[in-house]
C-alpha cells in the first residue's frame, strides 16, 4: 500500500463517513477510528476496503458508457 491511509483514502473517495464505512465493513465504528488513527487495518479489512474502491472505479465507467449508448440511440433517432 501507499502512504495515504486507506480509511481516509476510502472515506474520501467513495464520500462518506467513518460510520459508514463500519456498516460497510460490518465492524464497530471506534474499530474504523482506531484503524484510521494508527493506519493499522488488518489485511482483512484492506482488501475489503480496496474492493469498495475498485468497484466504484467500475461503476463509473458502466455509468460513462450506459450514457454514451443512450446518446448514440439518440442520435440514431435523429
Amino acid at each position: 500500500m501507499n502512504n495515504d491511509n486507506i480509511v481516509k483514502k476510502v472515506c474520501k473517495e467513495l464520500g462518506i463517513t467513518q460510520k459508514e464505512l463500519a456498516e460497510r465493513l460490518g465492524v464497530n465504528d471506534v474499530t474504523v477510528r482506531n484503524w484510521s488513527s494508527k493506519d493499522n487495518a488488518p489485511e482483512w479489512a484492506t482488501k475489503f476496503m480496496n474492493l469498495l474502491l475498485d468497484y466504484k472505479k467500475v461503476k463509473t465507467k458502466a455509468d460513462k458508457a450506459s450514457q454514451i449508448v443512450k446518446l448514440l440511440d439518440e442520435l440514431k433517432e435523429k
